[in-house]
């Protein structure tokens, strides 16, 4: 029988560094979560370098990685080391001219699961992400492991209701959502509260609509490497929460944390007795949702 209750947990760290110092990092974060008894761990989105989206520049696709190289094999034998689940956010390169933003998800025993690429690309003022990656093309998941069933989303993919009632529909038991997102340090003072509160809110509403656990994973820091601009100041504040969109574990602004809640599948059958959102879906009434504008 399946496990009625395991328990998740969130790494939020700073990576403005090179691969290999953030790839030591997380494996012995990963560790740590492992020890305080969680079962399945998320990183944050591009977990291994510096948010280089920040510019357009060629030069930036050297980060990129091959399909199971480095980030695969070191996490892959720390899963089945650790006997966890762990989803890794990484700089996907499929082939020249071809790259994704990526997320593995690495069983307990060290095979892979199954693999995210993120769906919506952003396009905004230091988040350049459409110039780096292309769409992804294997759709919205719930994944299958040891310890549950999960379905990964990547930062952009978190303002999108449809990514997340998709991927709950298909039975994902907790949404992960890997992210990098902070503040443009001069917009902060006016609309930094508003910004954190809507990423926060809107999470929290797939958490109620499905009656799912939420999990996301943010860096923290100020990452300015462009000569001439303020950077992003990451604004941390990673979370977990229940299926009625209830806090369970949140991090702070500008620390390095790691969050640890339970997943109560008896608690998540409940909520959705009692608020029965899937039964009622009119989907005999859904059509236009699939056009880009109904006019």
């Amino acid at each position: 029988m399946p496990k009625r209750k395991y328990k998740i947990a969130v790494v939020q760290l700073n990576l403005n560094d090179v691969a290999e110092n953030n790839l030591k990092k997380c494996i012995s974060w990963v560790k740590d979560a492992a020890h305080k008894g969680a079962e399945v761990i998320l990183l944050p989105e591009l977990y291994s370098s510096h948010y280089f989206c920040q510019s357009e520049d060629v030069d930036n696709f050297a980060l990129a990685e091959p399909l199971y190289s480095t980030s695969f094999i070191a996490f892959s034998e720390l899963a089945k080391e650790l006997g966890v689940v762990i989803i890794v956010p990484f700089f996907e390169k499929r082939m020249a001219g071809i790259y994704h933003n990526s997320a593995y998800i690495i069983d307990a025993d060290g095979t892979e699961a199954g693999l995210y690429r993120k769906m919506h690309i952003p396009d905004d003022p230091h988040f350049y992400e459409k110039f780096y990656f292309t769409p992804g093309d294997l759709g919205f998941q719930a994944i299958k492991t040891q310890k549950g069933t999960v379905g990964t989303l990547i930062c952009w993919d978190q303002w999108y209701p449809e990514a997340a009632r998709i991927t709950a529909l298909k039975g994902a038991e907790v949404l992960f959502y890997p992210t990098a997102i902070g503040w443009h340090p001069k917009e902060k003072e006016q609309y930094g509260e508003n910004q954190y509160g809507a990423w926060m809110n809107v999470m929290k509403g797939h958490a109620v609509a499905n009656g799912v656990f939420v999990a996301a994973a943010n860096r923290i820091g100020l990452e300015q490497y462009i000569e001439g601009t303020d950077g992003i100041q990451f604004w941390g504040a990673s979370f977990i929460a229940g299926p009625q969109g209830e806090i369970l574990a949140q991090a702070s602004h500008d620390q390095e944390e790691i969050l640890i809640a339970e997943v109560d599948l008896d608690l998540q059958e409940n909520v959705r007795q009692n608020w029965p959102f899937f039964r009622d879906r009119r989907i005999d009434a859904f059509g236009d949702i699939t056009k880009r504008a109904i006019d």
